[in-house]
């Protein structure tokens, strides 16, 4: 299996050391979490394009019952050692998610977040989603928006695999809007991604 995507050899980047995206959880989920928008009480959760697992070790330490997936062992390696600095449990799986099965009706989160893709894969997996979220259940995700195209701020250079909240408002329109945005803002998260950044921001619940 390939772990080379978008241009970037994943297994080299997450080599070394140091995080190449940090430690710490992304904002927006955290904000998320501590606003109780996700829930209050443990649920299954799934993070596609963990890398190096920070966001899923975060929401195990919140209690939740965590599986991540990302496509370069040597990521999914370091994030098995998160795990185990911060005392907790996740079920970390290296996957294709060309071909990763995320089951029906499993998961009562979806995370995903910056994890960047072809327009038709992009669209499969969100297709997959659908499916695979409990009545009910959410689906997350923060993604550069073609504005950050060029900013120098890190992100994919290419607009194809940027997301609009029109795309998601589309491929989601069945589902409750909680929370859905594009927004600037800064971005201090390793030296990949690292200053004044346009994104998008979604929450969405799937009907019960």
């Amino acid at each position: 299996m390939s772990t080379t995507s978008n241009g970037v050899s994943w297994d080299d980047r997450y080599a070394g050391s140091e995080f190449a995206f940090g430690t710490k959880p992304n904002d927006f989920l955290r904000e998320c979490v501590e606003s109780t928008n996700i829930a209050s009480e443990a649920i299954d959760i799934l993070c596609i394009g963990d890398g190096e697992g920070r966001n899923g070790v975060f929401l195990a330490t919140a209690g939740h019952r965590v599986t991540t997936v990302d496509l370069s062992l040597v990521g999914v390696r370091k994030g098995r050692d998160l795990a185990k600095q911060h005392g907790v449990t996740v079920n970390s799986l290296v996957a294709d998610l060309d071909n990763y099965d995320l089951e029906n009706t499993k998961w009562d989160l979806v995370v995903s977040i910056f994890c960047h893709m072809p327009p038709t894969l992009r669209t499969k997996v969100h297709r997959n989603i659908v499916s695979a979220l409990r009545p009910g259940g959410s689906f997350l995700r923060e993604a550069y928006r073609p504005a950050n195209v060029g900013r120098g701020v890190g992100g994919p250079q290419n607009p194809e695999l940027c997301v609009t909240l029109v795309e998601i408002e589309t491929q989601f329109s069945d589902f409750s809007f909680v929370i859905a945005r594009e927004v600037e803002r800064y971005i201090a998260e390793g030296k990949f991604h690292s200053g004044f950044s346009a994104t998008t921001q979604v929450l969405v619940r799937k009907p019960h």
